[in-house]
């Protein structure tokens, strides 16, 4: 991928720009409401329920999958696509030939994956047995987090089969690759993202009732759990867990692909910045070496780290995350709470009763611990717990939603935390932090997800209308970017009510890839929960920009 322009929507969404000549997307009027589902514009809404097939990767089109933006072509025009150690190569081949053109077959270069995965020569596809749906643009794979988000999407549009295709590909990635990674590719098997997994699976069982393919995936589910409960993402002094990369070294996607406007590498601008910037959040000395100019092992080690938490980057555990492997974060104890919860009552389900008690009593020690760890009374908000210094690190940042998301904070809590809402309530939604760093996880940028784990918290609560009013603003954002530019997007500038952040994004990826999977679900789930007179509010609004060129 080229590394100028890729921000606008009209370079970056590899395979979507057919979208421009659909009837009525693109810089449409919106139609009168009696035209349109729900009195929103028909053209967004066609938008994401016909974007999950074009995002959809399957044996038929495993050539398109295999290509890899954030990579250099191979010379022999042929993508690597690896098949698990342990796995029917033959079988698999077969499989291929019968659903791939033989052109297509013809682009691929089909290996079996080598014992030891540092031993990979070229990076490559990791085969998956079932369809799945990528992201979008650059992203051109299938994602441990966004796979949550997106099969929340295809739920609600009905696709009940792909959704749970995607719960199998995510128990097929533990059995096979010893736990959800990141996403299939090979330079992503060192690290997982946050775990989502119990998640999706109990919402392919509320909707078929098969109790059998729920009780298939258990050993999955608890050898899942043991990766991030057992060293070492388990901090023994607080029984809690942290992120941690298995690999060592620089990141391979963000050597190959993530540079500036002026095709400096991403490492090189963390250097210009150590050289340059006073830190008082950590000893700089142990990520940054001045005498040599050169980055520590210790560095690549948290910015790998920090890839697994899904939030790269931002300065929320210092400066570029880097001190990320001392701490317990608050979002991903939030959500082993929620898997703990999830497990009992899916061994309730399966009839397994004793077992179920038991996984409650975990998850109730680990919100004991979360409480007495993670709560500031005084700042009335959850923050990351640095179980090296025995404190709280008060960065506030939206994870602090989280463990009202989840249930886990009490009434007076959620108060407090409903209370410091004007900390990150801005004209678009919700802004990430309150820093102004550059990282793209930082604010002023908002980021679906979190939007909706913001307002799903609050409605569990009870604050009804500051969830509407928060939805509201995210909706009519993403709404007006549509109209604009044709393409509903990854992520959103909630200040300036904008899409294009090529100028204000330092550090991180600067593009803004279109598509965008979980944008495209959480627009439909916050919209499907406004009362009928939001509905109507929606038709023809815009955003109040503070600054929108």
């Amino acid at each position: 991928m080229g590394k100028a322009g890729r921000d606008d929507p009209s370079n970056v969404d590899h395979g979507m720009r057919g979208w421009r000549h659909l009837p009525c997307a693109g810089f449409c009027c919106l139609l009168a409401a009696g035209e349109t589902e729900r009195s929103v514009s028909p053209s967004i809404l066609a938008y994401i329920k016909q974007t999950w097939t074009t995002l959809t990767r399957t044996d038929a089109n495993l050539a398109k999958a295999a290509v890899d933006p954030k990579f250099p072509v191979p010379s022999d025009r042929r993508w690597p696509v690896y098949v698990a150690r342990d796995e029917d190569i033959q079988r698999v081949e077969e499989r291929l030939r019968q659903a791939m053109s033989s052109s297509d077959l013809a682009k691929i270069d089909l290996q079996r994956l080598p014992d030891d995965p540092a031993r990979v020569q070229a990076q490559g596809l990791l085969y998956l047995p079932k369809p799945w749906v990528v992201p979008g643009g650059r992203f051109n794979e299938m994602y441990g987090w966004d796979s949550f988000f997106i099969q929340m999407g295809l739920l609600r549009d009905g696709q009940i089969e792909l959704a749970e295709d995607l719960a199998d590909n995510c128990v097929y990635e533990i059995r096979k690759y010893g736990k959800i990674l990141n996403a299939n590719r090979t330079y992503y098997l060192t690290r997982s993202q946050p775990p989502f997994l119990t998640g999706m699976l109990l919402a392919v069982y509320r909707r078929k009732q098969d109790r059998e393919w729920l009780a298939t995936a258990i050993p999955a589910i608890e050898e899942y759990y043991r990766f991030w409960t057992t060293p070492p993402h388990l901090t023994p002094e607080t029984g809690l867990s942290r992120y941690y990369d298995s690999g060592e070294g620089p990141a391979p996607e963000v050597v190959s692909s993530e540079f500036d406007g002026r095709g400096r590498e991403e490492y090189d601008l963390i250097k210009v910045y150590y050289r340059t910037h006073r830190i008082v959040d950590y000893d700089a000395r142990e990520y940054y070496n001045a005498a040599t100019n050169q980055l520590t092992p210790l560095f690549y080690k948290g910015d790998r780290s920090m890839r697994e938490s899904g939030f790269d980057p931002s300065n929320r555990f210092g400066p570029f995350s880097a001190g990320i492997i001392h701490y317990d974060p608050v979002c991903l104890n939030s959500l082993l709470y929620l898997m703990e919860i999830h497990i009992a009552e899916i061994m309730a389900i399966v009839g397994k009763g004793e077992e179920a008690g038991k996984w409650r009593e975990r998850a109730e020690v680990r919100a004991r611990t979360m409480n007495r760890l993670m709560w500031d009374e005084a700042c009335g908000m959850y923050f990351d717990y640095n179980f090296e210094r025995g404190r709280v690190r008060q960065y506030p940042f939206l994870t602090t939603f989280y463990p009202l998301w989840v249930g886990i904070a009490s009434p007076a809590q959620a108060a407090a935390v409903a209370r410091n809402l004007p900390l990150f309530e801005c004209a678009g939604g919700l802004q990430t932090s309150t820093n102004h760093s550059g990282d793209q996880w930082d604010a002023p940028f908002g980021w679906a997800p979190l939007e909706w784990i913001g307002v799903e918290g609050l409605r569990r609560y009870g604050y009804q209308a500051e969830a509407n009013r928060i939805s509201m603003k995210f909706l009519k954002l993403v709404q007006r970017e549509f109209q604009r530019h044709g393409a509903i997007v990854e992520k959103y500038d909630v200040v300036a009510c904008r899409s294009n952040l090529r100028q204000s994004i330092r550090f991180g990826y600067h593009s803004n890839e279109a598509g965008f999977g979980w944008t495209n679900a959480v627009f439909t789930a916050l919209f499907d929960k406004l009362p009928g007179r939001d509905e109507q509010k929606l038709i023809g609004t815009t955003p109040e920009p503070a600054n929108n060129p």
